[in-house]
């Protein structure tokens, strides 16, 4: 065997054991969910949030009337669960970091609301938020 030929199927090789962990938008797109959350450790307050993914863009409709808009994510097939991630943006009320996961039907996970700082407290502490739910049908 060439050293060219050893090159590609190593290469080959790699590409196959990689390529399943890579963060790809595909995965989630047409789907939408239905969730209640809240502040971790509390019981749910935001009841129906309809949590959706639509051309590589993730969007809660709870945040809206807080000025929050759709933000990239990236979702990872693990086994029989999709990972994903996501950031929206509030000019007013700074930033939430979204994590979840969806198994079948069912999606859980957390967001941190990173409130934006104002005169009288510059630097305010993150607030842990869940979220879980199911399938929009």
């Amino acid at each position: 065997m060439t050293r060219f030929m050893i090159a590609l199927t190593a290469a080959t090789l790699s590409a196959a054991f990689v390529a399943p962990t890579l963060a790809q938008t595909s995965l989630l797109d047409g789907k939408a969910f239905v969730a209640d959350g809240g502040i971790k450790g509390k019981a749910a307050d935001e009841l129906g949030d309809v949590l959706t993914f639509k051309d590589g863009k993730f969007h809660s409709s709870a945040c809206d009337k807080y000025g929050y808009g759709v933000g990239e994510y990236k979702a990872t097939k693990v086994g029989d669960t999709i990972e994903w991630t996501a950031e929206t943006m509030s000019e007013k009320h700074g930033k939430n970091v979204w994590k979840g996961t969806i198994k079948g039907a069912d999606i859980e996970g957390t967001f941190v609301h990173h409130q934006k700082g104002w005169f009288l407290n510059p630097n305010p502490d993150p607030i842990d938020h869940w979220f879980k739910g199911k399938a929009k049908t």
